[in-house]
């Protein structure tokens, strides 16, 4: 959803708290293995919002954030089965 670069992340970040200032992100598993950095995500628009689960992949160099991806789905409102999403 944003085109490549530093710049066109920060204004996608800052264009979500600006439209969700109650958008909160909570991170629930990381993983690191050479330079590749997964983290398994809870983003939440708003207190009410059930959310939405995501799980981002980042590529480093030199200690910097040189590409990313993401997966994203709804927290459903009910499950098919007892395993949770977090």
């Amino acid at each position: 959803m944003a085109p490549d670069g530093r710049d066109a992340f920060v204004e996608l970040v800052t264009g979500l708290v600006a439209q969700f200032p109650q958008l909160s992100l909570d991170i629930k598993k990381a993983i690191a293995e050479g330079d590749l950095v997964a983290t398994h995500s809870l983003m939440k628009m708003s207190p009410e919002d059930r959310g939405t689960a995501a799980t981002d992949f980042f590529g480093l160099e030199d200690g910097k954030v040189v590409e990313h991806w993401d997966v994203v789905q709804p927290v459903p409102e009910a499950a098919a089965n007892d395993t949770t999403m977090f």
